[in-house]
């Protein structure tokens, strides 16, 4: 059986095939406003609490909220993240942050349509501007964590 290659023509090229631009310009607005989940995993919590230097009990009891079966970062009462510094405007774990904010913006919700991401576009600066990211990172990035 032929293996088929991306450039086959019968295989569906999302509609970024030519990839998208994306410049994080370190604004925040992606870790502040209303409130949503910032989902985390026990390898996740795992890190942050050594970054932090706590016991993963410790650092659970202090940062994170189950909602359901799942486990989200707690956040401030007007929605900012709770490892987000509003006085720098900077992310305090930025180097260990999860899964979730180190694949903004790309993440399914945002790929589905040119319209989906249109709106992303208005919500984030850093959406597209900046170099153009390529397709194949674009789709690994979004194969990382499903939002």
């Amino acid at each position: 059986m032929k293996k088929r290659s991306q450039s086959d023509p019968s295989i569906p090229r999302p509609w970024y095939h030519e990839g998208l631009q994306f410049e994080c310009t370190g604004c925040g607005d992606c870790c502040t406003g209303a409130p949503g989940y910032v989902w985390v995993d026990e390898e996740e919590i795992a890190l942050l609490a050594s970054r932090l230097g706590l016991g993963v009990d410790a650092f659970e009891e202090e940062y994170v909220r189950l909602v359901g079966r799942r486990k989200s970062l707690l956040e401030f009462p007007n929605g900012d993240c709770v490892f987000f510094d509003n006085v720098d405007r900077r992310c305090s774990v930025y180097d260990s942050r999860p899964r979730q904010c180190r694949t903004w913006p790309f993440w399914e919700s945002n790929l589905k349509t040119r319209r989906t991401w249109a709106e992303t576009c208005r919500s984030c600066p850093g959406c597209g501007h900046g170099p153009l990211i390529p397709v194949e990172e674009i789709v690994a990035q979004a194969t990382i964590v499903r939002v």
